[in-house]
């Protein structure tokens, strides 16, 4: 009888044991699962990324603006160059954000983005993005941090998209934890620097 209840603890152990390291593994794994699924759906207003511009031109123009903002604690002054565009659908634009450390410090800082409204966010493709990468700033610095971009010429054929006017690209730079802590990685920004 003690025999079968060991065999019977180590089995219900075991399976314990094998559900926690499920668990932990399923944990790891939703983040890149959920940024996967959100870039190939546009979900919640997640854009698209592409190598290369679109072939189609339409004559239809879409409004573009663009939004900054910085989270709480990130020592940063953020803004768009310009707040809007009017561009062709499918026409590839470039403009871009500037971004300065105003503190004493390096700081990386990492950005969040997405449009709205969300259901364009499948047709918004990003062929530049300094949101790509980390980017560093040496104290004092300021750059212009590139976007290059074309809205597909399929949201005029989606019944749920066609009537779409105006979309907004939204960006939020958040600090890297451990940044302008006296710790910096030797990464500098991609934008066009300038110290001032």
């Amino acid at each position: 009888m003690d025999q079968n209840r060991n065999t019977s603890n180590r089995t219900v152990a075991f399976g314990a044991a094998l559900v926690v390291v499920c668990m932990l593994g399923l944990s790891f794994a939703a983040v890149p699962l959920y940024r996967a699924f959100c870039q190939v759906t546009g979900f919640g207003g997640t854009t698209q990324q592409a190598e290369a511009g679109s072939d189609e031109v339409l004559e239809q123009k879409i409004t573009v603006r663009f939004d900054s903002n910085v989270a709480k604690g990130m020592p940063w002054s953020f803004k768009p160059v310009q707040r809007t565009v009017d561009i062709k659908i499918g026409e590839t634009a470039l403009i871009f954000y500037k971004a300065k450390n105003t503190s004493s410090e390096p700081v990386v800082g990492t950005a969040s983005f997405n449009v709205t409204p969300e259901v364009a966010g499948s047709y918004f493709s990003k062929i530049e993005c300094f949101c790509f990468t980390e980017q560093l700033l040496a104290p004092g610095q300021e750059v212009e941090m590139p976007v290059q971009f074309f809205v597909d010429p399929e949201i005029t054929r989606d019944a749920s998209t066609r009537d779409i006017k105006e979309i907004t690209l939204s960006y939020t730079f958040y600090k890297k934890e451990g940044s302008g802590d006296g710790i910096a990685s030797g990464k500098k920004s991609q934008g066009i620097g300038k110290r001032s």
